[in-house]
């Protein structure tokens, strides 16, 4: 999936062309500015939706490591060999996006991380008859410099309680769909485990009862995100 359109504007804009770049899953759209990838899919088959940025590749298929960036195998590069690594819409899909996060840390000086946002994936019925995007393992939370995983529960498509009504996803804006992390130096992550309905049921419910249309903190985060928008651009 491609990251938002602000993000590789402001990527484009602020990386200097002397910084060595590393794109972490990008396959699908891969960036054209990144120096080196590292995805599970092979060289040849990248870029099914297209690619992001300007310009030509600067990858080379001699740059592009095809690997599973879960394998718990120390990628293949030294410690904070990239000046900057991005990984958009590839932590909520992985096995191990602990370990990813670890190696993002290690490998990187400062990168940009990009999850859909679970206002997005917590809706009904946008990509089929199941709530959020099908191949997604996890519900992402980003907390100021904090990424937290959370397993996403089949319960999630059960109660309607749970969930927004497909609908609610026409009221999204683009920027509503994704959260967002710029990172320098290291950022926090971790997994909250729940075991039983008595934590998970509220965390799912009480999440769908705030943001929807009309709650004061959905109208609060809806007027934030217009103003970080407008000063993005």
């Amino acid at each position: 999936m491609a990251i938002r359109a602000s993000s590789v504007e402001r990527l484009v804009r602020e990386i200097p062309d002397d910084a060595l770049v590393l794109d972490v899953g990008g396959w699908i759209t891969p960036f054209t500015r990144a120096d080196w990838v590292i995805d599970v899919m092979p060289y040849e088959t990248r870029g099914r939706h297209g690619s992001q940025g300007d310009g030509s590749e600067r990858f080379t298929e001699a740059t592009w490591v095809q690997r599973d960036i879960c394998d718990r195998e120390p990628w293949p590069f030294e410690d904070e060999q990239f000046d900057f690594a991005l990984c958009g819409h590839t932590l909520e899909d992985v096995r191990d996006p602990i370990w990813v996060c670890s190696e993002l840390i290690r490998v990187a000086r400062a990168g940009y991380v990009e999850v859909p946002s679970r206002l997005e994936e917590h809706t009904y019925g946008f990509q089929g008859p199941w709530v959020g995007w099908g191949h997604h393992r996890w519900l992402v939370e980003i907390t100021g410099n904090r990424i937290e995983f959370v397993m996403k529960h089949h319960v999630i498509h059960g109660p309607e309680a749970n969930h927004f009504p497909s609908r609610f996803y026409e009221t999204l804006s683009e920027d509503e769909k994704a959260q967002t992390l710029w990172w320098e130096g290291s950022f926090d992550y971790g997994e909250r485990i729940m075991l039983s309905a008595e934590e998970l049921d509220p965390y799912l419910a009480d999440f769908v009862r705030a943001h929807r249309p009309g709650s004061p903190r959905r109208d609060r985060a809806s007027r934030f995100l217009r103003r970080l928008a407008d000063r993005i651009r």
